[in-house]
């Protein structure tokens, strides 16, 4: 159970992760006062809040002037073959990621549940595939040498992120990384994005080593709070 100050901090540190502090659409992340059926209803219209705000996030994120995630986007890179297979799940509208990723050869499937993201996506990198799909049921019946979800598994609630590790594993090639980003902490925290609520949750630390090395998956890199990528916890894996 955490703390109203743990609370406050993690809601601070997932904030961050939604956009730098000069990017106004999104407030402070709260949590204080939210009953577990509004927290369950909360995680439930992610996909529907980033429907109908999908191209004000767009914009917001396109105004940084700074690929802050370059450094993790290159240790992840520098695990798989040159030319290697990404699959990234939330992969939003391409901006700034998979449009890195495909700068540099890697061909991607994108998947998220929003399809004006996956429009968005299409148009901006039109030699890249990406689907409508829900990443908590993907079966692509196909392997990858990567496997991204970046501020994307931190909207699935405790049960749906337990549940993804298989998933994971199921579209892991031989050797194949794997990183997302989670909350530093186990909890649960609601936001805004354009004056809407935006759910957040995260498991313990040693519940995600648990959960990798059931799969297989061993811990290559992981920073809680990284403050040079706006305080984002990051993990970076690998398969064994």
């Amino acid at each position: 159970m955490l703390t109203a100050y743990q609370t406050s901090m993690s809601a601070l540190a997932w904030s961050r992760q939604l956009t730098p502090d000069r990017i106004k659409s999104v407030a402070i992340c709260r949590l204080i006062g939210i009953s577990p059926s509004r927290m369950n209803i909360e995680s439930e219209s992610v996909v529907s809040l980033y429907e109908r705000r999908a191209e004000a996030w767009v914009q917001a994120r396109l105004l940084e002037s700074t690929l802050y995630e370059k450094p993790w986007l290159d240790r992840f890179l520098a695990l798989i073959p040159s030319a290697g297979s990404i699959l990234d799940c939330g992969c939003g509208a391409g901006e700034p990621i998979a449009r890195y990723f495909s700068e540099r050869g890697h061909p991607i499937t994108g998947v998220d549940s929003s399809s004006a993201m996956v429009r968005m996506f299409l148009a901006r990198l039109p030699e890249q595939n990406a689907i409508v799909a829900d990443m908590r049921t993907l079966d692509l019946l196909k392997t990858f040498d990567a496997i991204l979800a970046w501020d994307s598994f931190f909207h699935l609630n405790h049960d749906a992120q337990r549940n993804m590790f298989p998933v994971f594993r199921r579209h892991a090639a031989s050797g194949a990384a794997l990183m997302f980003t989670s909350g530093p902490s186990h909890g649960e925290v609601v936001g805004e994005l354009e004056g809407e609520p935006l759910y957040h949750a995260s498991l313990a630390a040693a519940e995600y080593r648990r959960l990798l090395e059931e799969q297989g998956f061993a811990v290559v890199d992981h920073r809680e709070s990284d403050l040079s990528c706006f305080g984002r916890t990051v993990w970076l894996a690998q398969l064994q």
